[in-house]
């Protein structure tokens, strides 16, 4: 099990939520009822399929949210998603106070989100 995991989420929404200490989630986290993590090794993946644009114009600027696994308590659970592969979902209100790092991403001239080139640090 990893030490990590990430939640994506525009910058703005990110912000308020630390402002009033909780993040309840994206609409389609709260339509699913859990918050939506992934992995390191799903980042790619997540920010391919939900947060991508083939011309990079009407994206909001995103954040990398990174939570430790052990913080996340029971709350936390592993379930099967995209391809049959275990998806951090996190059942309840997420503290923003458990974030280990903000990260701003940057959109390449393909409209794909960059990944942090030291992430493992995150």
């Amino acid at each position: 099990m990893p030490e990590i995991v990430y939640k994506v989420c525009p910058a703005a929404d990110w912000f308020e939520a630390n402002g009033k200490g909780y993040f309840y989630g994206s609409p389609d986290d709260v339509r699913d009822g859990y918050i939506h993590l992934s992995t390191v090794q799903q980042l790619a993946g997540t920010l391919r399929r939900h947060f991508s644009n083939a011309d990079g114009i009407g994206l909001p600027d995103l954040v990398l949210v990174a939570l430790p696994v052990e913080q996340l308590g029971e709350s936390l659970k592993w379930e099967p998603a995209r391809g049959g592969q275990l998806f951090p979902h996190l059942y309840g209100a997420l503290e923003t106070r458990l974030a280990s790092a903000v990260v701003p991403l940057e959109v390449a001239s393909d409209g794909v989100h960059i990944l942090p080139g030291d992430i493992d640090r995150c």
